[in-house]
């Protein structure tokens, strides 16, 4: 499971709030010493005449602003997942501050410059540290207060029932970022502080019951089978899955290692996209979606026309016969409305079941796809040949359903025949195109499409999504069809 939303709006939140906060202080800094009369009994005579503008002031504390952001994300202090307490993140903030500091004063010893007044960089650098801890005091508040009523808090469920087990126990009971369930364990071992919910038999049950987000293993008992079984069933779900190391035979792609309660636990993240990476990829989708809806709509206005002058329906294909969504299968198991460009004939989308079902050529997979399928119009096949009736999912795209780069979205009931391993796709959200689709179109084995969505997940970089839709590009005008 990804990351918590309010955790990453407190994440955000603390860049333009840093930034904001210097260029405010700077301000103030300036305002502070044009009061001349600001410390008592200290002679401070300024001429107002001379004195350089406050705009000269803003510009260079835009720049200095930077430079803060810069340090602070460099060294940690924007992570997304924070659950160190308040002074922990004051002394970390105080720490790099000073390190701001010194850029400041070697960046006027590089340019060879005097600052125009060293009291207001004085007033301007204090006031700087002082707002920080401020902010950061009300944000922890905040944050604390959304913890209170449950929101964002992670509900973890352990396996095991050992002295390490007890002791993380007991430093997620303090730890308000944390609702610590109970824990699993075999035969009749028993936690005097902690509720036992059951055995790893009921694993399925339990994380369902009681809504888990997170497992931790603290047992190395048992065999490298269940082992498997566990971190399997972790993909499967979409539940973060960390564990105390000695564990040697379990996959290591994406590890991160968090110390708690004095035991290193190994953190087994499904995909790079988490975090930040999230973030990027998100802003990326509904940037490039936005322009792409803008800059496409007038040749979505002609398909548009001539769906209506080559056949009979509606333009879009996004509802069934019955009226009902035209439902695709999303991150994690959600379902979301679907739209694309009709290329089939009105009312046809059910003949896959019945009439046409000895025409499928997918047989023995989970996907049903007709072979020289009838009930594609004349434009219809342009559309799906060019890949043009997919332009209308860029308007899931901007509404965050999907992607722009990610695995191919399945109807409900292709979803609900996955196998096990299957279901790993759905760790991150459907994309428009995708590792597999400039692979092969249609014409891959499904087992192979999910081996290569499943590696892209794993391996997943802007860099690759940016290579992925360039060559999207070059596969559309190759002319390849994709029905």
């Amino acid at each position: 499971m990804s990351m918590k939303r309010s955790e990453i709006t407190f994440g955000l939140i603390k860049i333009p709030m840093d930034f904001g906060l210097t260029v405010l202080a700077f301000y103030w800094g300036y305002l502070l010493r044009i009061k001349s009369d600001f410390i008592p009994k200290v002679q401070l005579p300024l001429d107002l005449n001379t004195f350089p503008p406050l705009s000269e002031y803003i510009k260079l504390s835009l720049l200095f602003a930077c430079f803060l952001v810069i340090i602070f994300a460099l060294n940690g202090l924007y992570k997304l997942k924070n659950t160190i307490s308040f002074f922990q993140e004051i002394q970390s903030i105080l720490w790099h501050w000073a390190v701001w500091l010194l850029m400041i004063m070697s960046y006027f010893f590089i340019v060879h410059e005097i600052f125009f007044s060293r009291l207001v960089l004085a007033f301007s650098v204090g006031l700087t540290l002082l707002f920080l801890i401020i902010a950061r005091f009300i944000l922890k508040e905040m944050q604390n207060i959304f913890l209170q009523k449950g929101q964002g808090r992670q509900r973890v469920l352990l396996i095991g029932a050992n002295k390490i087990t007890q002791k993380i126990a007991q430093t997620l009971e303090k730890d308000p970022h944390y609702h610590l369930l109970g824990y699993l364990a075999e035969n009749n071992q028993q936690l005097d502080i902690l509720k036992k919910l059951g055995s790893l038999n009921d694993i399925s049950e339990v994380t369902k019951k009681y809504k888990v987000d997170e497992i931790i293993q603290t047992s190395q008992a048992f065999s490298e089978i269940q082992d498997h079984e566990i971190l399997a069933f972790c993909q499967e779900k979409h539940l973060d899955y960390r564990f105390v190391p000695d564990i040697l035979a379990v996959e290591r792609s994406n590890i991160e290692i968090i110390p708690l309660a004095g035991f290193p636990l190994i953190h087994l993240k499904p995909t790079a996209l988490d975090g930040w990476g999230k973030v990027a990829k998100r802003f990326m989708d509904a940037v490039l979606s936005a322009i792409a809806l803008i800059f496409l709509s007038p040749l979505m206005l002609v398909i548009a026309l001539c769906i209506k002058l080559d056949s009979k329906g509606p333009v879009l294909f996004c509802r069934l016969k019955d009226g009902s969504p035209a439902n695709r299968i999303g991150q994690a198991g959600r379902e979301f409305q679907f739209y694309k460009f009709r290329t089939m004939k009105h009312d046809s989308h059910e003949l896959r079941y019945t009439k046409l079902a000895n025409k499928n050529h997918r047989k023995g997979s989970p996907l049903v796809k007709i072979k020289n399928d009838p009930r594609i119009t004349r434009f219809g096949r342009f559309l799906r040949r060019s890949s043009l009736d997919e332009l209308p999912q860029l308007w899931n795209v901007l509404k965050g359903d999907m992607s722009l780069v990610g695995p191919r979205p399945h109807l409900p009931e292709e979803v609900a025949n996955y196998k096990k391993h299957h279901k790993f796709l759905l760790t991150i959200k459907p994309g428009i195109t995708g590792l597999s689709q400039i692979s092969g179109r249609s014409d891959l084995d499904f087992e192979e499409e999910v081996r290569l969505d499943s590696y892209y997940i794993k391996h997943w970089s802007l860099w690759q999504d940016f290579r992925i839709l360039l060559k999207t590009v070059f596969v559309i005008f190759s002319g390849k069809a994709a029905d």
